[in-house]
C-alpha cells in the first residue's frame, strides 16, 4: 500500500473525491463522511460547504491514498484530528 498523506486544502480534498466519484456526507449527528457509489443507509448526502464548515468547526484533516500497491486508484480516506 503507498502512504497515505493528510491534508486540510480544500481544494485538494474536493478534487480527490470528486475525481473518484465520491460526495460529501453526513452520518447521525454530523459525523462528517465521503460516500461513494450508491448512496450507504444512514448517510445524508449534503454540500461542499457545509462539509468545509463542519470539517474546519472539528479542525479535522484529510487522509487520503492516492494509488494502491498494484497502481489501482485508491479510495482510503479518513477524517482525522489535526496533528498540532
Amino acid at each position: 500500500m503507498t502512504e497515505a498523506v493528510a491534508t486540510t486544502d480544500h481544494k485538494v480534498i474536493r478534487k480527490w473525491v470528486e475525481s473518484r466519484e465520491g460526495r460529501p456526507a453526513v452520518v447521525g449527528e454530523g459525523v462528517l463522511r465521503i460516500d461513494f457509489g450508491d448512496p450507504e443507509d444512514g448517510f445524508r448526502e449534503i454540500e461542499w460547504d457545509e462539509f468545509f464548515e463542519i470539517f474546519e468547526d472539528r479542525k479535522l484533516a484529510f487522509l487520503h491514498q492516492d494509488m494502491l500497491d498494484n497502481g489501482q486508484v485508491s479510495r482510503f480516506n479518513k477524517l482525522i484530528e489535526r496533528p498540532n
